[in-house]
């Protein structure tokens, strides 16, 4: 299977190295990143500090619902809307 840009990443000394479809090692395994189910996944690394946390299928979710799939896929925020009292 041909290696993509979405399975690869470039390290510091130049060379590219495959990275995992999924972060999840626990059974039952967490929702795939394109799954409609992909913010249930397990955080495996959380930066408030910063606005965004790492799930276990390799989604970047950011506080304010917006998402950055492995794929680099953007999903936008999705935020319920306030409504009028």
């Amino acid at each position: 299977m041909p290696t993509t840009q979405s399975d690869t990443a470039t390290t510091t000394s130049g060379t590219a190295r495959r990275l995992p479809k999924s972060l999840c090692t626990h059974t039952p395994p967490c929702p795939a990143a394109d799954a409609p189910d992909r913010e249930a996944a397990h955080v495996v690394a959380r930066h408030p500090e910063q606005g965004w946390s790492l799930l276990c299928n390799a989604v970047l979710l950011f506080e304010d619902t917006g998402e950055l799939l492995p794929d680099g896929r953007i999903i936008a925020p999705h935020r319920p809307l306030a409504t009028a009292a």
